[in-house]
């Protein structure tokens, strides 16, 4: 599947990236009422912003297809993973703003998401699935981190400013607390909002894979995008080119200096992409030895 990227490592962690697409078939996008509001709501920069991991020995796997598409972190039924709170569906019709996505008349039927779901949803399942029994074999427990990021400010979905740091566990049922603590340390050593299962509990890869009775911790990692980004400018620079391969000693050192910094207000958008990746960095290593 040319849209599903899986980089297989041997370390007892995979990164599954389900939002950071932005691809769209032709057929779907004349159906849209603009692309800017199709990609508003993508995970901007995350594969980029984690691409230290596989030299931590850690399996990546990521969609290139958008989650205006299909949405892999959904129950497949269609069902609310957050009942009585605003959301956005297993194929999305609105922004999270609430703003329409397709002309009016063109939104996809219940043929179309069973198709879309066939087509995109599953396969993406089926490779993390597989990634998790080929490491299984190898390894007594391992962690699945689930990458995600979102606007600091998304007044439907919550109030205020959303934490930088949000930790999901589906209230404590899909990690361990040892992992958790071991995530949440590092975070909070930045001296920036953390939150473990606060308005983000963790989607459908988290509690459905998260079974640490069976040797598989899940935690979903939701960062507020301001952490690494501009947000006034949703498509900033990537990493910088120059700046050295994040290192355990590095991300040590970035962390207080981060704190020091506001959380990196006034640096530029690459500058402080390579910050967050450094911190990134930290708490992987800190799952890492957490395992065992």
């Amino acid at each position: 599947m040319s849209f599903i990227i899986v980089e297989p490592r041997e370390a007892p962690l995979i990164l599954s990236i389900p939002h950071a697409g932005t691809e769209i078939p032709e057929e779907i996008a004349s159906r849209l009422l603009s692309m800017d509001l199709a990609l508003k709501d993508t995970d901007w920069w995350m594969a980029e912003l984690y691409g230290f991991a596989r030299d931590l020995g850690a399996t990546v796997l990521r969609t290139t297809t958008s989650r205006t598409v299909i949405d892999v972190n959904r129950d497949p039924s269609g069902a609310s993973l957050y009942p009585g709170q605003a959301t956005t569906g297993l194929v999305p019709t609105e922004t999270f703003d609430g703003e329409p996505l397709y002309r009016a008349g063109l939104e996809p039927d219940a043929g179309e998401v069973a198709a879309r779901r066939q087509t995109w949803f599953e396969p993406y399942h089926a490779a993390l699935a597989a990634q998790i029994e080929r490491l299984r074999a190898r390894h007594r427990r391992l962690v699945l981190y689930d990458c995600h990021s979102i606007r600091s400010r998304v007044p439907r979905l919550f109030a205020g400013e959303l934490p930088v740091f949000n930790i999901g566990t589906n209230e404590g049922r899909s990690a361990e607390g040892s992992i958790v603590t071991a995530v949440e340390t590092v975070c909070r050593a930045t001296g920036q909002p953390t939150v473990v299962d606060g308005r983000f509990k963790g989607g459908w890869i988290t509690r459905q894979y998260g079974r640490p009775g069976a040797g598989v911790e899940a935690i979903q990692m939701e960062l507020a995008q301001r952490f690494y980004m501009d947000e006034a400018k949703p498509d900033p620079e990537p990493l910088s080119k120059k700046s050295p391969l994040p290192t355990k000693a590095w991300g040590e050192g970035v962390i207080g200096a981060f704190a020091e910094m506001g959380g990196g207000a006034g640096v530029g958008s690459a500058e402080r992409m390579d910050a967050a990746a450094a911190i990134l960095r930290h708490i992987l290593d800190a799952v890492l030895e957490a395992i065992g």
